[in-house]
């Protein structure tokens, strides 16, 4: 795929999915600063200003939430992956569709499209199953 061995796909995903953490971020500190001005990003925790903050950023904080959480067994499915030597072609469209599952997660999260975030949720989590699978396949128990 694009000329990359299916190894450094498979790390070079990871290296994606922990960037596509923080792209809901500045939708969220943008929101905040609307709610209650510099002093709602001086203090990030303040629930009173979550309260405040328009819906989208909201949502927007809250898929970056779920997409660190996402990212621990993301990050842990690929790497069982590269330590087993079975990154494959296989792997390396699983991870993108990983990726672009992420992307479309956090689209439709912050645009409040609540079946399409579902779904991507889901293919998300087909990935990483289908990853952890191939990584522990590669065990030879």
């Amino acid at each position: 795929m694009f000329g990359f061995s299916p190894e450094k796909i498979l790390l070079g995903s990871i290296a994606a999915a922990a960037i596509l953490i923080y792209l809901p971020l500045p939708l969220a500190a943008y929101g905040r600063i609307q709610a209650a001005g510099m002093e709602g990003v001086a203090s990030p925790r303040d629930s009173a200003t979550l309260e405040k903050m328009p819906g989208f950023a909201k949502r927007a904080l809250w898929a970056h939430q779920n997409a660190l959480e996402a990212f621990g067994l993301y990050a842990a499915a690929a790497l069982m992956v590269f330590a087993t030597g079975k990154p494959s072609a296989y792997t390396s469209t699983v991870a993108a569709v990983f990726l672009a599952a992420r992307v479309v997660h956090a689209i439709a999260y912050i645009g409040n499209v609540a079946p399409l975030r579902g779904l991507a949720f889901a293919v998300g989590i087909g990935c990483i199953a289908s990853l952890m699978g191939t990584g522990i396949k590669g065990l030879a128990l």
